[in-house]
Formats: C-alpha cells, structure tokens, sequence
C-alpha cells in the first residue's frame, strides 16, 4: 500500500493494502488485511471492516459500524453513525455455514442506527430513515424507514421526494423525470 494521499490516525489498525488515494482512517478504526477500501473514503471512529468487505469510492462510513465478510458497499454510499449488519441469517457458534451476500449500491444511504439483514440488495440511490430494520430488499430510488422497513415513497439521487405527475411518471424538483414499471423506478430517458 502506497501511503500516499492516504490519513491513518494513529490508533488506527490497518492490515489491508489496498486502500485508494485521498481515504481519511480516523481513530481506533480495524482494517483487516483482504479487505478492498476505494478512493476517498472517510472511515471515523471506532469502525471494523473484515477481510472480505469491499467498498468502492468516495464512501462514508459514520462512526461504529461493522462491516462484515459477504458486504459490499458501491460507489458514493453514505453509512449513518452505528449501522449494523448482519451476515448469517442463523448463526451458531462455531458453526461456519456460507455467508449471505449483502449489496449497497451506488448512491445509497443508509439511516442512523439501521440494521441490515444479510443476503439483501439496497437498490441505487435509496435511502432508509433512523433506526430501521431492513429485512428484504429495496428497490433503486426507494425510501424506506421503520421496524420493519417499509415503503414510503421515491426519491432522486439528491433524496427529494419526487412529485407524482401522472400514471407512471415521477418527476424531481429538478425536473428530471423518472418512470414507474411494475414497482421499479428508472430515470426517463
């Protein structure tokens, strides 16, 4: 790992090598030696990333989270203070079974106090609000909050609620449009 453009405090424990240019490590942070940290990230306090966690660029990882084998968080997320995941659906001691794969996508942002069931999808440019429970996945562009999660409505990349126009089409308050399809959401072309 090429230190280069990379802040590590020095309480920090970093075992990985590849951690991408511009990545600010704040203090008592646990980095294990396989896990894959993109460009400028921001890791604070008293977060653990094991060795099969892969996080791509310009993520934000508040203060107290875990992020365990099986998770993979994309580009541009935001991870509010003390997220947690999970990556056995039935755990047991000393009983290792195959993990559950988890997937935030890009643009993603997940409340304060969340909890995230292994083996879901966040779609891109969600949102969950504090403290929610997410048990089944979310689609692209959903906002979701309470135990457990549900639906509350559609959001853009910025998290404005968007307007409904008519049957179908959606629009933001920057006037970009987006179309409805069988619950799925998609930015109008």
């Amino acid at each position: 790992m090429s230190l280069k453009n990379i802040s590590i405090h020095d309480t920090a424990i970093v075992a990985s090598n590849t951690i991408g240019r511009d990545t600010r490590i704040w203090a008592f942070v646990n980095i294990l030696k396989g896990a894959v940290i993109g460009e400028n990230c921001n890791i604070c306090d008293h977060c653990f990333i094991e060795d099969e966690v892969v996080i791509g660029n310009n993520v934000t990882l508040k203060c107290g989270i875990y992020v365990w084998n099986g998770v993979t968080i994309e580009d541009d997320v935001f991870l509010g203070p003390n997220v947690v995941f999970t990556n056995n659906i039935r755990p047991r001691s000393k009983q290792y079974k195959p993990l559950s794969l988890t997937l935030i996508s890009k643009g993603a942002s997940i409340g304060a106090n969340s909890t995230i069931l292994s083996g879901i999808t966040i779609g891109k440019y969600a949102m969950t609000g504090i403290a929610s429970v997410v048990t089944r996945s979310i689609p692209d562009y959903a906002l979701v909050y309470g135990n457990p999660a549900k639906f509350k409505g559609w959001i853009d990349e910025e998290g404005q609620n968007l307007i409904h126009e008519k049957e179908g089409l959606w629009r933001s308050n920057s006037n970009k449009y987006f179309e409805e399809v069988n619950g799925i959401l998609k930015p109008k072309i």
